[in-house]
């Protein structure tokens, strides 16, 4: 797997930038077009890179100066199907899919933890179902409360900001969090204190016994378990770049279902639903945050040589390349 590099580079820069493009085993397909950038005027420089080695190459570039006089875009292609590309992969040190950028981790984390109107609405509709959930006893609908939930976003920005040392981007993470879910629950429980008036909820409907809901009001040592385990998966999908496993995460921890319960607690002011389903709340999000700042830091400190060793047990790149072009 290949990555693609598209810098904008000052005149001054462009002969240093080339040259420590070139003659390295993973870098190939370098071009370059003096003075096809008009704004700001300077040349364009684009390359192919082997994922393992992207986050070192964009370190070099931020060293020469390049993202601050110029300008860097990576993207990554669909397929990469020539040979050379395999080659670029055996050339670098570990597997493709074990690469971490670290420049873009930290990039989703800012972005995670941007307010914006679709997140605060996709968490108010998230808690509603949640909360239709616990009134109709319904472990479908619990499901689908989670997946509506934007709230892992929030959660990686602030573990990023753990590991990454960066103390704005815990704040902005964690009030993003509590905003958020303190506005989600205030819009539901006033809606379901209206429906307790009208009638259409009763006290009954909350409190009674729920065979299949009643979990994600009851904190206990499986919560912290999965909480802990949600976190760290998730943590390892953001750093990895793997957007599929986050809807296992999603769907793991009840946080939304928590709010939703939350929530209808207050609407009909039972003290034990309200405590229990802050606790929960609470307790996932802690341990969320916990444990993938914990996975993120580890990652930080040696996952390049775990990467690097791994080679010994799984074979190199450039066996499986080797063999698949005889």
């Amino acid at each position: 797997m290949v990555v693609h590099f598209r810098l904008t580079s000052p005149a001054n820069l462009t002969g240093p930038t080339v040259g420590l493009l070139r003659h390295r085993e993973w870098i190939t397909n370098i071009t370059l077009q003096e003075g096809a950038v008009i704004d700001p005027p300077g040349d364009l420089v684009e390359c192919d890179v082997a994922r393992e080695k992207a986050g070192e190459l964009l370190h070099d570039l931020e060293e020469l100066g390049v993202c601050a006089e110029g300008g860097v875009v990576i993207t990554t292609p669909t397929g990469a199907p020539f040979r050379r590309a395999k080659q670029l992969e055996a050339a670098a040190p570990g597997h493709p899919d074990d690469a971490v950028i670290w420049e873009a981790v930290e990039a989703q984390a800012e972005a995670g933890a941007v307010p914006t109107v679709s997140y605060v609405l996709f968490m108010v509709i998230a808690v509603a179902l949640a909360s239709i959930a616990v009134i109709t006893d319904s472990a479908v609908l619990v499901v689908g409360a989670m997946v509506v939930g934007p709230e892992f976003s929030a959660v990686a920005a602030a573990s990023a900001g753990i590991a990454l040392g960066r103390a704005g981007l815990i704040g902005r993470g964690l009030q993003l969090l509590v905003y958020s879910f303190a506005f989600a629950v205030a819009v539901i429980a006033v809606l379901a204190l209206a429906a307790h008036v009208g009638g259409l909820i009763t006290t009954e409907d909350v409190t009674r016994s729920r065979p299949n809901t009643g979990f994600i009001w009851h904190p206990d040592v499986w919560s912290v378990l999965v909480a802990l385990l949600a976190g760290a998966a998730g943590a390892l999908a953001l750093a990895l770049s793997k957007t599929a496993t986050m809807v296992g995460v999603f769907i793991s921890v009840t946080t939304v279902p928590a709010a939703g319960n939350l929530a209808l607690g207050l609407a009909v002011w039972d003290r034990g639903e309200i405590v229990g389903s802050a606790t929960q709340l609470g307790l996932n999000i802690g341990c969320m945050v916990l444990a993938g700042a914990l996975v993120l830091v580890t990652m930080r400190l040696g996952w390049s040589r775990v990467t690097a060793w791994s080679e010994r047990i799984f074979g190199r790149q450039a066996d499986v390349t080797g063999a698949r072009y005889r």
